[in-house]
């Protein structure tokens, strides 16, 4: 038996080569065939063979259901070599009223709910058509659009339906393919055909001119099927239709019932699109039960068919926009909306499109569709008016042709050559019937004739006339606008077209439960708060080799300011902290606080006040606090430092004078007149040093005299007392007066490695 060859050629390939070429088909035929809408009919392969296969079927919406697995196994065994699992859930979707601004597909049973909770098995669902389908699908059978062979061989589908609907902006599109993706957000239809028709006004050679901030004042954002509350700006909308990419953010709407005893209950009626209102009482639940939720009592779902979410706020004086405004924060309450508008165009070419490219888009198909449903009329009209010719003819010689049909033994080739017929006129004769030959039938053929090339001349200027073919088209629109205006159920706007939220909507303290705290900070950096405002701290114990450095009295709703020795200030809120007995945690976990820079200063964060800050070199200024607060972890520079020169100082710059102490423990006393109000620099030398730096430096009010404190004695030394240390900024200075601390510092520790300062 002679051996069989394996295949017919065989080529040594390098691995990679090979894989290449398989992957690219592969995330092309992704790209192509599966995941990204064509920009003309917004439609995805799979929902394309759908429509045609349900067309197939006959279930237009005057017709009656049929069973969805019927429809899947048809699409599936046709047209879509897919899984049906796949196909149903893409059919699903089109029927979901809450998924689908327009559907496509009318579902009777379970298809599913907003909750989350998965549709019925397609063995108990059916489904039909809708108008808006059968708009998309509307002159399919007239050569409106190219056919191409199904993936057997065995039939054709259609490559784009005639689509005289904007599907894709009216209805969206998202998809994940290979390396590219697409999320386009449903409109409405009303304003899109305002969009389309400040278009046709133009020159189609000027309608690339056309500003996206135009089309946005007709269609001025999206309008999701679950309505919502669109909080993002003109500008920021704008943004995103011209560069085809952006980010929309949509809001639950709201409203607030008064209740007895005074206060009001929020009732949330709408949620943002695409959010599972299931999973959303979930999350909700999650975060009323850690209490993360302070200003809330309690969250009931008395939904029914329309959402009815009921939140009970703590107390009466809690107000409804600030209560809302904290949920928004920490829930899906509020979401965003990626948009993408990542789309095959009329080269089956995927790009991201702006908005005016794709209006464009859409009426150069229309346009397109017309002619060729144009043409097709065209060739039936000749075909028809040739049969007439023919019947004119043989009413002309009627008793003729009677004669040839009855005795001769070719009458076809004989009526052909007599009467100078075609094959078809002649078939046509042959096959006319007997009542056909009445007077009156010969009136109606000649007034049909007449209908029919008064019809042929009127379409044949119509293909040699542009202008009228976008007045065509501009009709069809503004029969789309009449039928889908606002006025109407399926028509009016859902989405609510709100005002951007400020950066500062809710003061910090509303949303966090107000309760007194005293924090720890240890000498390594380890924090944690404790109930109450303590006084006594002995008890609280520390890690080994660690003790306590800073005792601060706050409340839960304050915020701790932090100087590093890096010149930086960073933020922490205070109910961010970890609470208990324990060691607490790193400070370093809650800011970026670099390894090779130390704490200089915590304190209690207060808008009114001003800080003096100084660095090891001698140099400083004054800045108001609420210039240092920092919005991130990484901190704000405040105080610039480099090289072995660090920040050193961070004090309360209150009073009339500075008091600034020298490592080489020489005592400078000036006016803070002369002192430098900064927001971030090196500062000004507030005193000159031959060897070492800056050991201390505070503000005080001259005339209450300057305290110093070593452990539990407190010394304070009078304005008389320190007229000898008077002078000017950038001094030398003098040896302190007798009684000053020996720690070189005005407020030295009590006890090795204490240094408790409260506010």
């Amino acid at each position: 038996m002679a051996d069989t060859p394996i295949a017919a050629e065989v080529r040594d390939t390098p691995l990679a080569e090979a894989l290449g070429e398989r992957y690219l088909s592969y995330a092309l035929s992704t790209i192509v065939s599966r995941s990204l809408p064509d920009v003309r009919d917004g439609l995805k392969p799979v929902h394309r063979r759908l429509l045609h296969a349900m067309r197939e079927l006959r279930l237009d919406p005057a017709s009656g259901f049929k069973k969805c697995a019927r429809i899947v196994g048809d699409v599936m065994g046709k047209y879509h070599p897919h899984g049906d699992q796949a196909i149903y859930d893409a059919m699903v979707r089109l029927a979901q009223e809450f998924a689908v601004r327009y559907p496509l597909v009318d579902g009777q049973g379970n298809f599913g709910n907003i909750d989350g909770d998965n549709p019925a098995a397609m063995r108990y669902t059916e489904a039909r058509l809708t108008e808006v389908a059968e708009l998309l699908l509307e002159g399919i059978d007239e050569d409106a659009v190219d056919f191409r062979e199904t993936y057997d061989g065995e039939g054709s589908e259609p490559v784009v339906l005639p689509a005289n609907f904007p599907n894709l902006l009216a209805n969206g599109a998202s998809g994940i393919a290979v390396g590219m993706a697409t999320n386009i957000p449903p409109h409405n239809v009303a304003e899109i055909c305002d969009a389309l028709k400040l278009l046709l006004r133009r020159n189609p050679d000027n309608r690339h001119k056309v500003p996206v901030a135009d089309l946005i004042e007709a269609m001025p954002g999206p309008d999701f099927p679950t309505g919502g509350v669109l909080v993002e700006t003109r500008e920021a909308v704008t943004a995103a239709y011209e560069t085809g990419r952006g980010s929309l953010r949509i809001r639950a709407r709201w409203l607030a019932e008064p209740r007895k005893g005074g206060g009001s209950t929020v009732v949330v009626t709408e949620i943002p699109y695409g959010v599972q209102k299931g999973r959303l009482m979930e999350k909700l639940d999650e975060l009323l039960a850690a209490k993360k939720l302070p200003l809330v009592a309690d969250i009931v779902d008395e939904s029914a068919e329309d959402i009815r979410i009921v939140i009970q706020p703590r107390s009466r004086n809690v107000e409804p926009a600030v209560l809302m405004e904290s949920l928004f924060r920490a829930s899906e309450l509020e979401s965003r909306f990626g948009l993408n508008f990542n789309v095959l165009d009329a080269e089956r070419t995927p790009r991201v499109m702006d908005l005016r490219e794709a209006l464009c888009a859409f009426l150069n198909h229309r346009r397109e569709v017309l002619g060729r449903r144009t043409g097709h009329r065209l060739g039936i009209i000749a075909r028809r008016v040739e049969v007439l010719q023919g019947f004119i003819v043989a009413y002309l010689n009627l008793d003729e042709v009677i004669r040839i049909v009855r005795f001769e033994d070719h009458p076809k080739q004989e009526l052909m050559g007599r009467y100078d017929l075609n094959e078809v006129q002649v078939e046509a004769i042959l096959n006319m019937r007997l009542r056909a030959l009445h007077k009156l039938e010969e009136i109606g053929i000649r007034e049909e004739l007449a209908g029919l090339e008064d019809e042929q001349a009127d379409l044949t200027g119509l293909l040699q006339d542009q202008a009228r073919q976008w007045k065509c088209v501009a009709f069809e629109v503004d029969r789309l606008h009449e039928r889908f205006g606002p006025d109407t159920e399926l028509g009016r706007r859902r989405t609510e077209l709100g005002d951007a939220p400020g950066a500062e909507i809710v003061d910090f303290e509303a949303l966090v439960a107000k309760e007194p705290v005293t924090v720890l900070c240890s000498e390594k950096g380890w924090i944690r708060t404790v109930g109450g405002h303590v006084t006594d701290t002995g008890g609280h114990r520390y890690k080994e080799g660690d003790r306590e450095r800073f005792v601060l009295h706050a409340m839960t709703t304050d915020r701790l300011v932090l100087f590093g020795t890096d010149g930086r200030f960073y933020t922490i809120p205070v109910d961010r902290l970890p609470r208990g007995r324990g060691f607490g945690e790193p400070i370093r976990l809650s800011i970026d606080l670099g390894n090779d820079s130390e704490i200089v200063s915590l304190r209690v964060h207060d808008p009114a006040r001003r800080l003096l800050v100084a660095s090891s070199d001698g140099r400083g200024f004054l800045v108001p606090e609420q210039e240092v607060v920092a919005q991130t972890k990484a901190g704000k520079q405040v105080l610039n430092v480099a090289g072995d020169v660090e920040a050193a100082v961070c004090a309360d710059g209150a009073g009339d004078h500075v008091a600034v102490l020298g490592d080489n423990r020489k005592l400078l006393v000036f006016p803070v007149a002369e002192l430098p109000e900064m927001t971030r620099g090196k500062g000004v030398i507030l005193q000159k040093y031959r060897e070492r730096g800056l050991a201390d430096a505070r503000t005080f009010t001259l005339a209450d005299g300057l305290d110093c404190r070593t452990g539990a004695r407190t010394r304070t030394f009078s304005a008389d007392e320190l007229a000898e240390w008077l002078g000017k900024r950038a001094q030398a200075g003098r040896l302190p007066p007798r009684g000053f601390p020996r720690g070189n510092r005005f407020w030295s520790r009590s006890r090795p490695g204490r240094n408790v300062r409260q506010s």
